[in-house]
């Protein structure tokens, strides 16, 4: 089963963590991996911490750099591409190990939209995905192949946001 959720709209993320949260409900596991977002702490990060969940039950996996080419970023575009790569060979080989109920591939619409991945690139690798797993790809502007590809194509519209007002991302709401 493959899930995708695009479009403009808040809340592709969150509705990866919401379906992870079902997926433990449920005694199996998840793993997230985060194609663009870096370092910095976000809540999901603190819950997986504070709730204690076994890593072999929960993971997320932060392999982006950060926001790419905006919000103060100075790196080069090759560093973004390596990091992407990176993320997308760990879904390969978490794949191969039959672990995960659920994979989340967080923001990858993004990292292809940006030039960091070719959609071919993650059309093959996700081609042999087992049927009885979910893997949800999340992230704005997901290339037609991927809709295509995807059991489940979901678009997030913006209606409104503070964001058009010049407001800056909120603690619990973005991240």
């Amino acid at each position: 089963m493959i899930i995708l959720l695009t479009g403009n709209g808040k809340g592709k993320t969150t509705a990866a963590i919401g379906q992870a949260v079902r997926v433990l409900g449920r005694g199996k596991s998840a793993l997230i991996i985060q194609f663009i977002k870096g370092s910095w702490k976000s809540g999901e990060d603190e819950f997986a911490a504070a709730a204690k969940i076994p890593d072999s039950r929960f993971v997320i996996r932060k392999m982006g750099l950060g926001f790419v080419g905006i919000a103060g970023d100075a790196l080069p575009i090759e560093q973004h591409k390596e990091a992407a790569q990176k993320a997308l060979d760990a879904f390969i080989e978490e794949k191969k190990t039959g672990l995960w109920h659920l994979i989340v591939l967080d923001e990858i619409n993004v990292a292809v939209a940006l030039g960091l991945l070719a959609p071919k690139k993650v059309l093959d690798a996700i081609k042999d995905f087992p049927e009885d797993k979910i893997l949800m790809l999340t992230g704005r502007g997901a290339p037609q192949e991927f809709i295509d590809a995807a059991d489940i194509a979901t678009e997030m519209k913006e209606i409104k946001h503070p964001f058009q007002n010049g407001k800056e991302g909120r603690e619990m709401v973005e991240f």
